[in-house]
């Protein structure tokens, strides 16, 4: 099979039927063999009762539907799952994507090599003090912390290798930065092509501005997890212990600086109530907590069965 197309969707049942008709026709005109993968992710409308319609005009029309809403990234994940097309495209359901993106996409993945290309909705119809300028921002971030010079990292309109799909785990929302998890599992030869962005056309967004906060913290996470995952020590570890050595020299500090006033019959304040000592005392404490978090962590780590994990490219 050349094209498993992954569909997420929530609440989407008026795009559906368009949606459909359009990729059909792309996919004909270019003599792709193809499998489209409905995931619907807890819709409260009659989507599934759509996709239950489609799936009766067309064999090639998969579905999956979830009992409530899980959000986007276990839909992908369901989605990966399930494809089993040498390139995997995945769209969302809005109509904002166009499925004319398609063949070039393939072409990229098949004829030039990608592991991976993402689209860039380089001209949008959102809105922009809202949208645009939050997401430029957001973009800028991540191609920062995670070196992958994309103009729009989060666009749904992607296309995917199949080992690429099923050799990465897409988590909580995680969807924002697959690019990411490809380059963290080896899968380096990441492109991008500027494609069409539309107009809604039915329905309303489903994603507020919280999506920004979130992914800033999730983009911190998968920082961590890809720099520490494996070593959590060296980061708690040595955090600990330099908090704890600045500690223990303060201590000597302020101790030798009043013993020095006692030998010269200067008059200082009271160890116990120089706030330095306090303080010097609390790094200490919280330097031996974060050694002790780093040790415990190495502790989970080696009982952990996927300790040993690694992504094998060929054997011969």
């Amino acid at each position: 099979m050349n094209i498993s197309i992954i569909v997420p969707l929530y609440n989407e049942a008026e795009s559906l039927p368009k949606l459909y008709e359009w990729i059909a026709r792309v996919m004909k005109e270019n003599k792709f063999s193809y499998e489209i993968i409905f995931v619907n992710d807890g819709s409260t409308d009659e989507s599934w009762q759509v996709i239950r319609e489609l799936k009766d005009k067309s064999e090639e029309v998969k579905g999956i539907c979830f009992r409530r809403n899980y959000g986007k990234s276990a839909a992908l994940y369901c989605g990966f799952k399930a494809a089993q097309g040498d390139v995997v495209i995945t769209m969302d359901a809005d109509l904002q994507d166009s499925p004319d993106e398609i063949p070039e996409l393939y072409r990229m993945i098949t004829e030039e090599g990608y592991d991976l290309v993402s689209g860039w909705k380089q001209k949008r119809f959102d809105n922009k003090l809202t949208k645009n300028l939050p997401s430029k921002l957001f973009n800028a971030t991540a191609r920062r912390v995670t070196g992958i010079q994309l103009h729009d990292m989060n666009c749904g309109l992607k296309a995917y290798r199949k080992e690429v799909v099923k050799n990465i785990e897409v988590f909580s929302e995680m969807h924002r930065y697959i690019p990411y998890l490809a380059k963290n599992a080896g899968f380096t030869k990441i492109g991008e092509k500027v494609v069409q962005h539309r107009k809604r056309e039915f329905g309303t967004s489903k994603f507020g501005l919280n999506r920004f906060v979130n992914g800033y913290l999730d983009l911190m996470t998968l920082w961590f997890l890809n720099k520490f995952g494996k070593q959590p020590m060296h980061f708690f570890g040595l955090v600990g212990s330099v908090m704890f050595f600045i500690g223990f020299i303060a201590v000597i500090v302020v101790g030798s600086m009043k013993l020095y006033a006692l030998s010269n019959g200067v008059h200082a304040m009271l160890v116990g109530v120089n706030p330095y000592f306090h303080i010097a005392i609390l790094m200490m404490i919280l330097g031996c907590m974060l050694f002790l978090a780093g040790f415990l962590a190495e502790l989970v780590i080696r009982n952990s069965p996927s300790r040993n994990d690694y992504l094998i490219k060929e054997e011969i």
